[in-house]
């Protein structure tokens, strides 16, 4: 890992310098001039070696012709190993892995590393705080970008994003989200069916990720406070967002999909009622928003991680002319076509990103990825607070979420009081806007 510490604002100066010395320099079309050798093959470089980071390059590379991986990143060398050791073992895409230990990258500046060996398309499948930082450096370094969901974890990420989202449009970046409903075939027939009026002006929906508890790492010996909370990232909000953001921006999307809209503001109630918190992490295990969009349809969501409770994953949709659901069942996904891709979304968000960079076609998921993943965000400002939270001012006040410093040696935003124990947001307390 590189010695220097970089701070948050650090990196943003400079990736805001970088990107504005490629805008002034003519408007290069970076799509367009990527393979200016003739060669058609594209590279791929992974930042993010967990098990979504690793299925997102499967994907890729078995669905996909004349792409390769070159180089992995990730902020545990143990991680980028283990899962360069697993690719390799699938016999289907092995030929299309070329990894030498000298791309194999770890550390906070792991990014910056695999970036420098020049891949054609940068995968982002670290924690989603991270994300607004690496996309706007892929971007800056002009690659294409595949990322994982959610697109970040705060207003200020969400900026961020949005600006880095007008940059790689004016450079022809081509960007696909991790939101794989939007590309399965089943799912865009029924969007559509309800957007042409099957059931009429949607009025009401409902949109549901109740499920069983999530995974927890336990702490290990002589780890310190940000190693810990990097490792077991799903149960802090600088790393994961609360599985508001994390989990249900897929149901959430799907909604905002539906309307081509995202809700002007949110009102609701959490708390961690179930699980056992103490010494673990500090995001809740339940909430229930209702949401309201600017032509006044309510969105009421509901997402709960607890044991032996109702299960249920996915959306209704509620028209004068009758109710239909929207779901991304097994059966759904076995369909074949004729071009014979099927209709799993994962396959197809591959498809899609590398058909676009190779005809030269617009395609830019980062806009609707980081309005879904915002109107998470607004539901957890919502449920935290306790208050009626606008959209408008969750975007230009809401808190920053994230550290000061990144490097292993750098304290987190929340740390364990004497007890071992982290705070926690308390409704009524919480402050959604800063003050």
């Amino acid at each position: 890992m590189n010695d220097k510490k970089p701070s948050r604002r650090d990196f943003l100066r400079g990736t805001t310098a970088a990107a504005a010395g490629v805008a002034l320099a003519g408007g290069l079309n970076v799509a367009r001039t990527a393979h200016a050798s003739g060669s058609d093959q594209l590279k791929i470089a992974l930042v993010g070696c967990g098990g979504r980071g690793r299925g997102a390059v499967m994907n890729c590379l078995q669905s996909c012709d004349n792409v390769k991986l070159v180089a992995l990143a990730d902020a545990f060398e143990d991680n980028a190993k283990i899962s360069l050791k697993l690719l390799r073992k699938e016999e289907k895409i092995a030929a299309k892995i070329d990894v030498p230990q000298d791309r194999i990258f770890f550390g906070f500046d792991a990014y910056r590393q695999a970036l420098a060996t020049d891949p054609d398309v940068v995968f982002l499948a670290t924690p989603p705080g991270f994300r607004p930082i690496h996309y706007a450096a892929a971007v800056a370094a002009g690659k294409h970008v595949f990322m994982e969901k959610p697109c970040c974890v705060d207003a200020s990420g969400f900026r961020s994003f949005m600006e880095t989202n007008r940059l790689a449009d004016e450079k022809g970046l081509k960007v696909v989200v991790g939101l794989q409903r939007r590309y399965s075939r089943p799912f865009i027939e029924k969007v559509k069916r309800i957007q042409d009026g099957a059931i009429g002006d949607p009025m009401l929906m409902r949109a549901y990720w109740n499920c069983g508890p999530i995974w927890v790492r336990k702490r290990k010996p002589n780890q310190n406070e940000m190693e810990y909370q990097m490792n077991n990232w799903y149960h802090f909000v600088w790393l994961c967002g609360d599985h508001i953001v994390e989990q249900h921006v897929h149901n959430l999307d799907a909604c905002n999909w539906v309307k081509d809209a995202h809700p002007v503001e949110a009102n609701g109630m959490g708390s961690c009622h179930v699980r056992d918190n103490r010494g673990i992490g500090q995001i809740y295990d339940n909430h229930c928003v209702e949401f309201t969009y600017a032509d006044g349809t309510k969105l009421y969501s509901q997402c709960r991680q607890q044991p032996n409770t109702w299960e249920q994953v996915t959306q209704f949709i509620h028209g004068a002319k009758g109710v239909m659901e929207l779901h991304c069942r097994a059966a759904d996904d076995e369909r074949t076509s004729s071009d014979g891709h099927g209709s799993d979304g994962y396959d197809l968000e591959q498809i899609a990103l590398i058909d676009a960079i190779r005809n030269g076609t617009k395609r830019n998921d980062g806009w609707y990825g980081a309005t879904s993943t915002f109107t998470g965000i607004l539901g957890r400002m919502a449920t935290y607070s306790g208050k009626l939270v606008k959209w408008d001012e969750a975007v230009a006040g809401g808190p920053d979420e994230m550290p000061k410093r990144f490097a292993f040696d750098a304290d987190p935003p929340a740390m364990p009081d004497a007890d071992g124990n982290y705070p926690m947001p308390v409704p009524g307390l919480y402050k959604p806007y800063r003050t």
